[in-house]
């Protein structure tokens, strides 16, 4: 509740190195992660993530803790981010919403795969 509550690293950025957008038609959530990456060392980091979400409260959740737990990471261990990592790091989420930490890692691995087909 509390990452739905106070979400962390809410809104659109403006000058994103890439975005990514997934949605569920279904349910209605729709999702932008937002990356700026820096090269630190050889490796490409994600120096700064931020999220629009529109859907429900655990839609919400779901994509601030995503940006919580890529902040800082490789690309390639972020790429590797999985639904279950989100939902263990949310202390689960019910059944029903489960599909909305799917959503949030997606739309993760959609921004990443846009930054380096424009590398």
């Amino acid at each position: 509740m509390d990452h739905f509550r106070n979400p962390r690293n809410m809104g659109e950025m403006k000058d994103a190195d890439a975005v990514g957008e997934y949605g569920n038609p279904t349910c209605g959530d729709l999702m932008y992660i937002y990356i700026k990456v820096k090269e630190i060392n050889g490796q490409k980091i994600i120096d700064d993530i931020s999220f629009q979400t529109f859907g429900c409260a655990a839609a919400i959740a779901s994509s601030s803790m995503i940006t919580e737990i890529a902040k800082g990471k490789t690309l390639d261990d972020a790429i590797k981010i999985t639904r279950d990592d989100v939902a263990d790091a949310l202390d689960g989420l019910p059944p029903i919403k489960l599909h909305c930490s799917n959503l949030a890692a997606d739309a993760l691995h959609v921004a990443i795969k846009k930054y380096r087909e424009n590398e």
